[in-house]
């Protein structure tokens, strides 16, 4: 296996982004969604009729996997039939998203997508075989999780202004790691680059976990990682948490500041939610919502998800709709300014 290659990120205009905080997510669209799921149940008919197969498009074990197993139980007795969860890896998310979007509509054939397959690689793919406003609806928010700007244990840097203080004293010397080019964990430390003014080095490896056991190493200095991924590291005593990429400290990580507070507005996250081919029947997909809703309000799940620093916020499909588009075109002039394309 060839080592990771380098790559210097320009300094570029950024898009500035705001959206709603992780209070207000979880306040807005309860009391509507869990009002539409009734309806919507009766107009759904006989659905469903055979096995629900929800479509992970990445290897088992991550953040959109967690997602579908632990709802699939309970959605699953819920609908009345079996919830299969199926893991389809490759082509960062765009081949497991291309085998729901040509499925039949209806509502046997469900995403569990996320920031990278839905809102990145139509803008960062040259052609990812699909077009996620277009070919696939809304159903719901599960988690939105913020990212963990990590250093090495006995890294010098114990803020996120002195890290940029470096990268402004010596140019190009501050190494930050991705677990690939276009994923959100890149986009962001490319952003805090662009906000900063400053130049940073781009080491993209193939993964989250190559990228943790160089940041352990200290071959790179920072990494914006998934919560799931380097929480145990955290915890293990075996890398540091310098700060969360949300507007709003986390719970699961008590005393760490936000980007935000050096960087105002500052804000990316790792979400993942449910979508159906586009062509699905707006009842079945009221129907799925509202399932999907009230068992993500479930005290136990809540407590899981929010022990990883994932906001659980329900939201009516129209609402995800629109989170979603705010997200593309976030992601779109990111991908833009920094010419971050997908191979």
């Amino acid at each position: 296996m060839t080592g990771p290659t380098k790559k210097t990120i320009a300094r570029l205009p950024m898009t500035t982004f705001s959206s709603l905080s992780r209070r207000d997510f979880v306040r807005l669209g309860t009391a509507t969604a869990m009002l539409a799921a009734g309806g919507a149940g009766r107009a759904a008919g006989n659905y469903p009729t055979k096995p629900v197969t929800v479509i992970v498009p990445y290897a088992p074990g991550g953040q959109g996997d967690v997602f579908a197993r632990l709802l699939s139980q309970d959605l699953g007795h819920a609908l009345g039939q079996s919830v299969i969860v199926e893991n389809r890896p490759g082509a960062s998310g765009a081949l497991g998203t291309r085998q729901v979007v040509r499925a039949d509509p209806d509502g046997h054939t469900l995403l569990l997508g996320q920031t990278g397959e839905i809102a990145i690689n139509g803008f960062a793919m040259k052609n990812p075989g699909y077009d996620a406003q277009k070919d696939l609806r809304a159903i719901a928010l599960v988690g939105n999780a913020p990212l963990v700007l990590a250093v090495p244990q006995n890294s010098p840097y114990r803020s996120v202004e002195a890290l940029l203080q470096a990268a402004r004293d010596k140019p190009g010397s501050v190494a930050y790691a991705s677990s690939g080019t276009a994923t959100p964990g890149h986009l962001a430390a490319a952003a805090m680059a662009v906000r900063s003014k400053t130049d940073m080095t781009h080491i993209p490896y193939k993964g989250a976990g190559q990228a943790i056991s160089d940041l352990i190493g200290g071959q790179v200095q920072c990494f914006f990682a998934s919560a799931s991924s380097i929480m145990p590291h955290i915890q293990g005593g075996r890398v540091r948490a310098l700060a969360v990429s949300s507007l709003e400290p986390v719970a699961a990580l008590a005393g760490v500041p936000t980007v935000a507070q050096t960087l105002p507005g500052f804000e990316f996250s790792l979400w993942g939610g449910y979508f159906a081919p586009a062509a699905t029947p707006p009842a079945i997909v009221e129907l799925l919502a509202g399932h999907i809703n009230r068992i993500t309000q479930k005290p136990e799940l809540r407590s899981r998800f929010e022990a990883e620093g994932s906001a659980v916020a329900p939201m009516t499909p129209e609402r995800f709709g629109k989170f979603v588009r705010a997200e593309m075109d976030k992601y779109a002039a990111l991908v833009k300014n920094t010419q971050a394309h997908i191979d």
